[in-house]
């Protein structure tokens, strides 16, 4: 590519803009040359979207060996693993250069959804894009990709014919013959580690809170309304941080709303010994839980360990009358 002049962003960004599908097939670029964080010198080539509602870093080179560019990818999949569906569709509008709405209705069509989805950008893949790529390189793809990430490496090859340019583009890493068993074992191997870790309960709930039942919640919709009932019904912040444990909760002072609150739970979240990750909470101003001087945002990441604690909350607020069972039991005994 460099022998034949070709430029990383006015020629091979250029023509993969129009024709992402020789990369991979169902992915809708949300933005090009994304940028949105602090230091704007660090910008992602292509940051798409695929069906599952996962997002894609693409990343692009024109040197044979391709860099360091696997280490790039890393910190922008980082950077973009905060991303909120709002901030992809105000993303995606200044690419189409259009209204949020359009491009909020683009991405809901692309995805076969009538409201963003939980799931929205839970999990970050990487593609990246090369004339070459150097044994170091691959190597560090392969060991990263055998730790739980995945990242796949597509080379991208000029040809002169008759005048004209072609363009040879193939998966080398997966190998596309291999690529559907490698997801199935990855499949496999996360499912396994889930269920080690957290014990993972995937059955629904119905809730009754002073007569007004929610049905077919899942664990974390469960235990967010059990918590956000008892607290109104009077349950205090000191009896509920001596139930659940002070990772589950980001806890600030006062009531800050939006990025204020990321902002100030980040901090409060850092310095009392954990990391705080947007993603894996409540942090809507919908869902933010308020008490007398201080907002709480609770935890989505529960196991099957948790309904005992959600069992000694109920029994801390009989007033709120709160009672809940399996959606698919057939009997009508509730946990009190």
């Amino acid at each position: 590519m460099q022998e034949q002049s070709f430029r990383e962003r006015e020629d091979l960004q250029r023509i993969l803009k129009g024709s992402i599908s020789v990369i991979e097939q169902n992915l809708l670029i949300l933005a090009e040359e994304f940028s949105q964080w602090e230091d704007s010198r660090r910008r992602v080539d292509f940051l798409a979207l695929d069906r599952e509602g996962s997002l894609v870093v693409i990343e692009l080179k024109r040197t044979e060996d391709g860099g360091h560019m696997e280490l790039q990818a890393v910190r922008y999949a980082a950077m973009v693993s905060t991303l909120s569906f709002q901030q992809a569709v105000n993303a995606h509008a200044e690419f189409l250069k259009t209204e949020n709405a359009e491009a909020e209705a683009a991405i809901l069509e692309f995805l076969g959804e009538s409201e963003p989805p939980e799931a929205f950008g839970q999990t970050v893949r990487i593609v990246l894009v090369s004339p070459g790529f150097s044994p170091e390189l691959t190597t560090a793809v392969l060991w990263l990709n055998s730790n739980g990430l995945d990242i796949r490496c597509v080379r991208i090859r000029p040809y002169q014919l008759d005048g004209r340019t072609l363009l040879e583009i193939d998966q080398i890493i997966p190998l596309r013959e291999a690529q559907d068993y490698t997801v199935r074992l990855k499949e496999k191997q996360e499912e396994a580690r889930h269920t080690a870790e957290s014990k993972n309960d995937y059955s629904r709930y119905d809730l009754t809170v002073n007569g007004q039942r929610f049905e077919k919640l899942n664990k974390r919709r469960l235990i967010w309304q059990v918590i956000a009932s008892a607290v109104q019904s009077g349950l205090n912040l000191d009896v509920l941080s001596s139930i659940i444990p002070a990772r589950k909760m980001a806890i600030v002072d006062g009531h800050p709303r939006g990025d204020a609150f990321l902002e100030a739970a980040q901090l409060a979240h850092n310095s009392a010994g954990f990391v705080f990750e947007p993603k894996r909470f409540f942090i809507d101003d919908d869902h933010l839980i308020d008490f007398d001087e201080k907002t709480m945002a609770l935890s989505k990441m529960w196991g099957l360990p948790s309904l005992p604690l959600l069992d000694e909350i109920i029994r801390a607020v009989p007033s709120a009358n709160i009672s809940y069972k399996r959606a698919d039991c057939l009997d009508q005994a509730t946990r009190p």
